[in-house]
């Protein structure tokens, strides 16, 4: 019999099914048993981390197949990759994955030196073809823009931060049960660890507000000290929606330039992509 591992950092970066679709699930899996094999690398289960779990708890037979990985990082980006190819995802949890995508992806080693399979090429005495970034490869993946992709990385490594600390608040952020918009998770990026603890504890007792007054403010500056706070907010607020609307502009702008020129509908698409980004972050920063 096959001892099978459960790897909490592979399961933590599944959506979590709800009540109702969990249930649904158990009902077929009762009534139908479990058709679709269980995906192993090694004894460590990728997919199906749902319905391993519903038979063993009803003693329901249920088959694995074996996938070949040359590291975790490889087996990790097949998680990635398999979720977003079969769900509807959230724009939080398609920017997050994205994310994830990028930062794995960059971990991968393919020689002895120590570079990755992107990495700058070492001089040779033939010119080498210039490989693409890990950032232009995954736009051009997920018809997305480079810029998209960089900001979904710095995201996704302030929402592993709050994660470390409590993956409830982290499942939270992902799932879009605790509203927060990724404009601001990546303002957080430069934050100390002790801030993102407390933001990932406030998040998880249910506290946790985007935009808290100093409570310092009325006591050392008086009532002036916090109007001239408010307008300062509201003043940074303003201009960050102007920074907004214009890069929501731009994108579309430069999808209607591609239209013009008939060019591939990959380009277009990933033009398109960043301004749809770029609206729902501007959406739900508001």
């Amino acid at each position: 019999m096959i001892n099978i591992i459960i790897d909490e950092g592979f399961k933590g970066l599944l959506p979590e099914l709800d009540p109702e679709t969990f249930k649904l699930l158990e009902e077929n899996l009762i009534e139908n048993g479990c058709r679709d094999a269980l995906v192993l690398w090694e004894d460590i289960l990728i997919d199906g981390h749902n319905r391993y779990e519903i038979c063993v708890k009803h003693d329901i037979p249920f088959r694995t197949v074996n996938k070949d990985f040359a590291s975790r990082e490889n087996a990790l980006i097949w998680i990635i990759t398999t979720q977003i190819s079969r769900r509807n995802m959230t724009p939080m949890q398609l920017s997050y994955y994205r994310g994830v995508h990028y930062h794995t992806d960059k971990k991968i080693i393919t020689n002895v030196v120590g570079r990755n399979q992107y990495s700058e090429v070492e001089a040779h005495s033939e010119p080498q073809p210039k490989m693409k970034s890990t950032a232009e490869r995954l736009a051009n993946q997920y018809n997305v823009s480079r810029a998209t992709i960089k900001r979904d990385a710095k995201a996704a490594e302030v929402i592993d931060a709050i994660g470390e600390t409590s993956p409830e608040a982290k499942r939270k952020i992902i799932s879009g049960e605790m509203n927060i918009d990724r404009k601001y998770l990546r303002g957080l990026a430069s934050n100390p660890n002790e801030d993102l603890h407390a933001i990932a504890a406030e998040i998880y007792d249910g506290t946790f507000t985007k935009n808290k007054p100093d409570p310092q403010a009325n006591d050392i500056e008086g009532n002036n000290g916090a109007a001239t706070a408010v307008t300062t907010e509201a003043a940074a607020e303003a201009q960050a929606l102007s920074v907004a609307i214009a890069e929501v502009g731009d994108c579309f702008s430069a999808g209607l330039l591609l239209v013009n020129r008939s060019v591939d509908i990959a380009e277009l698409k990933a033009a398109l992509r960043s301004g749809i980004d770029a609206l729902e972050d501007l959406y739900r920063s508001m």
